[in-house]
């Protein structure tokens, strides 16, 4: 069984990778920065089995091209969602992106499919009046790298707090414990750069080119990183203060 305890009490984030070009990026540092010990699990070559799905305080799940409903073709994932339904019967912390995201929705009983349309480029997100509310509140007035085909059917027992007009469902949460977004929080100029050399064959279809892409980085990805710290800070933050706190049994 995969060990994911800390030293001396130091918080533990688990984070499910799925491809070594979608990685946590700037996420990682404001984990760092409150105090995590970061341990990082490819899944499609690690056992996601081997894992004890409540050890980690906190489990980050990335994006991938991979859907939720290919499962036959991607073993791992219906594993990642047993992991999921386990924490969420506990409620135990989980941060989504993306196909994280969906994972979550899945695993909350929600559907995931294909959307009419992929949703590319760097875009904003309209925030819900939970949302306003939410950790997610500092989304507003940035834009954030969107790329992805697949949507999901918002769970029953959770707050809608982002939408898009291409995707109602950009993000959600349950309690002070579960956090998902559709958008991407994590891309540094890096990753960027390894997205566009790895799909740019997608972009004109959206109207978009590299080097336009590339414009579009460097004027928006400062206000991106910085809305990104601080909405992780924020749920990072409430966890931190819910493990202070006597819980009802």
């Amino acid at each position: 069984m995969t060990d994911a305890a800390g030293t001396a009490g130091t918080p533990v984030a688990l984070v499910l990778r799925h491809d070594s070009a979608i990685g946590l990026g700037n996420l990682g540092p404001t984990l760092e920065a409150h105090g995590y010990e970061v341990r990082v699990f490819d899944a499609p070559t690690g056992d996601v089995t081997a894992i004890d799905p409540l050890t980690a305080d906190l489990v980050v799940v990335l994006g991938g091209d991979e859907g939720v409903y290919e499962a036959d073709e991607y073993p791992y994932l219906a594993a990642e969602l047993d992991l999921l339904r386990a924490r969420i019967a506990a409620e135990a912390p989980v941060f989504g992106v993306c196909l994280g995201a969906q994972l979550l929705a899945a695993a909350l009983g929600a559907d995931v499919y294909r959307g009419p349309r992929k949703e590319v480029g760097w875009l904003g997100v309209e925030l819900t009046e939970a949302g306003e509310d939410s950790p997610v509140r500092h989304a507003a007035g940035a834009r954030f790298v969107q790329w992805h085909g697949d949507t999901f059917d918002l769970p029953d027992g959770v707050e809608r707090l982002a939408g898009s007009p291409q995707y109602a469902n950009q993000a959600f949460r349950r309690g002070d414990w579960l956090l998902a977004v559709q958008f991407h929080p994590e891309v540094t100029h890096e990753i960027h750069e390894d997205w566009l050399a790895a799909w740019r064959d997608e972009l004109p279809e959206h109207g978009l080119s590299v080097e336009g892409m590339r414009e579009l980085q460097a004027s928006c990805g400062p206000g991106a990183a910085a809305a990104s710290a601080a909405i992780l800070g924020d749920f990072v933050d409430g966890l931190a203060t819910r493990r202070t706190l006597p819980r009802a049994g």
